[in-house]
């Protein structure tokens, strides 16, 4: 399967909707650790321009995060896999999550990853991101803890999906996908051909929505269930968004 090509489209025709780590930036051994080229946030701004606004972010980090990443940019966006929402650019934040994970899921999660030294977690309100690229374990055996753990938990329902070294703890039924579908509902996005670029298998309910609402999902790193094309690595990424956006 060949790198997409930016020239079958014409920017005034698409909603453009993208991941973030992984996809737009390159990883890092932490969250925080992560760099935004300053010249991506030139791009963005620009081809949110080109595109008649029509471009948003769909991340797993909370909105409040990207803004400090993407500043001064203020992007419309979804964050924490589709659980909170930015319809306009610097707008206020909709929740579409029906409840935050409690305090007492969250302390009892922390007595789960003690038994994994070098592991850690992130508290984004609406799921736990747990870490486990310095842990002494395997992804299967991490895994197999974090899904008996959520097993015993009655409510709310939650699921275990996973990420780039990286398994995440979410309310189930929230995703990528349904922002997407929420976006396509409202100007500047309805109407036009829907694309999602996303990096792993936790985007895979933002490649499916738009391929169901005929748009066209790409991958980053790897080819992907669902996908037309997939990019190498983030650089490609990059250099396809500045083709587009001319």
């Amino acid at each position: 399967m060949k790198e997409p090509d930016a020239a079958q489209f014409r920017p005034e025709s698409v909603s453009l909707f993208l991941d973030v780590d992984g996809t737009l930036i390159e990883f890092a051994p932490t969250p925080d650790s992560v760099v935004v080229p300053p010249a991506l946030l030139e791009q963005l701004a620009s081809l949110e321009n080109r595109l008649g606004g029509a471009l948003a972010l769909v991340s797993g980090r909370q909105i409040v995060d990207l803004d400090a990443l993407f500043a001064p940019l203020n992007l419309r966006a979804s964050g924490v896999h589709g659980s909170e929402i930015r319809y306009e650019p610097g707008g206020a934040v909709a929740r579409l999550a029906s409840a935050q994970l409690g305090d007492e899921i969250w302390n009892d999660l922390q007595h789960v990853i003690a038994r994994f030294p070098g592991s850690f977690s992130e508290n984004k309100g609406y799921s736990f991101a747990v870490h486990y690229r310095f842990a002494n374990a395997s992804a299967s055996e991490f895994c197999a803890a974090l899904r008996d753990f959520v097993r015993r938990i009655p409510a709310p329902p939650l699921e275990v999906v996973a990420g780039h070294f990286v398994y995440e703890i979410k309310l189930a039924g929230i995703n990528k996908g349904s922002a997407i579908e929420r976006f396509m509902m409202r100007d500047p996005f309805a109407g036009r051909t829907p694309i999602f670029i996303g990096d792993d298998r936790i985007d895979q309910p933002g490649f499916d929505k738009v391929t169901a609402l005929g748009g066209v999902a790409y991958s980053v790193g790897a080819e992907l269930l669902g996908v037309a094309g997939w990019f190498s690595r983030p650089t490609a990424v990059r250099a396809w968004l500045e083709r587009l956006g001319r």
